[in-house]
C-alpha cells in the first residue's frame, strides 16, 4: 500500500485490518485486529500571520490586475519565469521557539501574498504571509472510517494544540514572528498585523486562542501505520515495512513514520519509497 497517511489507513480498515471494535460497528469482517491502524496521526500546524505592507510590490496586486495576470501568463509562456514558476514559499527559516532547546523546532514559510484561507482569492491590499510551524508536535490524532463505503471520506482529526507543550510553542511562535516583523530592517515597509490582528494581546490565553483561529494544516500528515516492534501494540509495520501479523502486505508511505520529521515530509517520504522498493526486491530474491 502506498496511498498515504489517510488513504492507506482507509484501505486497511475497509479490508478488515484495524481495531476490531471500529470494524465490527461498521459491519466489516475483521481480518486482523490491529488497533494502531489510524492512530498516532501527526501533522505540522502552520500559524498564518498576515501583515499589510507599504512601499513593496506583492503578488496580491498582480493577481488583482487583469494586466498583471496577463503579464504573469506571458512571462511563463515565453520565458518560463515569473510568479508561475515560484515555489509555494519564497523564504524559509528554521529556528528555536526558546533558547533552552537543543535544535530548531520551528520552521517559517514566508510568501509575498495573502488570503483568508486556502481556495480564496488573494487580498486586494499588498501584504505578506509569515507562516510558522511547530516541527516537533506532541499532539496526536486519528483517522476513522465514516462507513463501510469506500467512496465515503474518512474522518481525520489531528487534535492540534491538544497538549500543553504544543500550546506553549504556539504562543512562543506568534511572539517570535511579531518580534521579527517589528525589527528596524522592516520599518520602511510599515507592516501592520492583519491576522491574527493588532487587537490580539500578547498574553498566553489570547495567543492560544489566536493560534486556534489562524492555524491550519500544512499538509504533512504522517504516522497512522507506524513502524515498531511486534511487542508494541500500537505498531502496524515492522522494520521492513511489513504489516505485523499478515503475510505479503507492506505499507510504503509517510504513514509508517513513528514520529514526524522536523521539516518538510516530501523528501523523507521519497526516501521511504526508495528504501521500501529495495526491500521488496531484496526479499523477493531471498
Amino acid at each position: 500500500l502506498a496511498a498515504g497517511s489517510i488513504g492507506s489507513v482507509q484501505i486497511l480498515k475497509l479490508s478488515g485490518v484495524g481495531g476490531a471494535g471500529e470494524l465490527q460497528r461498521l459491519g466489516i469482517p475483521v481480518v486482523l485486529d490491529k488497533g494502531g491502524v489510524g492512530n498516532n496521526l501527526q501533522d505540522h500546524l502552520q500559524l498564518r500571520l498576515i501583515y499589510k505592507v507599504a512601499g513593496a510590490k506583492t503578488l496580491n496586486e498582480a493577481y488583482r490586475s487583469l494586466i498583471g495576470r496577463a503579464r504573469m501568463g506571458l512571462d511563463y509562456a515565453l520565458f518560463r519565469r515569473g510568479p508561475l514558476t515560484m515555489a509555494p514559499s519564497q523564504l524559509g527559516l528554521f529556528t528555536r521557539s526558546d533558547s533552552g532547546r537543543e535544535r530548531a523546532n520551528l520552521q517559517f514559510h514566508v510568501q509575498p501574498l495573502s488570503l483568508d484561507k486556502f481556495g480564496d482569492p488573494l487580498h486586494e491590499f499588498p501584504a505578506l504571509t509569515a507562516s510558522v510551524c511547530n516541527l516537533q508536535p506532541t499532539s496526536r490524532g486519528f483517522v476513522r472510517l465514516r462507513s463501510a463505503d469506500a467512496a465515503d471520506k474518512p474522518v481525520s482529526k489531528p487534535n492540534y494544540l491538544s497538549t500543553d507543550e504544543d500550546r506553549r510553542v504556539a504562543v512562543d511562535s506568534i511572539r517570535l514572528a511579531r518580534r521579527i516583523v517589528a525589527q528596524p530592517a522592516l520599518a520602511r515597509y510599515k507592516p501592520v498585523e492583519y491576522l491574527p490582528g493588532g487587537s490580539v494581546g500578547d498574553d498566553e490565553a489570547a495567543l492560544i486562542k489566536a493560534a486556534g483561529d489562524v492555524g491550519t494544516t500544512i499538509f504533512h500528515p504522517v504516522g497512522t501505520a507506524k513502524m515498531g516492534r511486534a511487542s508494541d501494540p500500537t505498531a502496524v509495520v515492522d522494520e521492513r515495512l511489513r504489516v505485523i501479523g499478515l503475510e505479503r502486505l507492506r505499507v510504503v508511505d509517510a504513514s509508517v513514520m513513528p514520529t514526524i520529521t522536523s521539516g518538510n515530509t516530501n523528501a523523507p517520504t521519497m526516501m521511504i519509497a526508495e528504501k521500501g522498493a529495495a526491500m521488496i526486491v531484496e526479499d523477493r530474491r531471498a
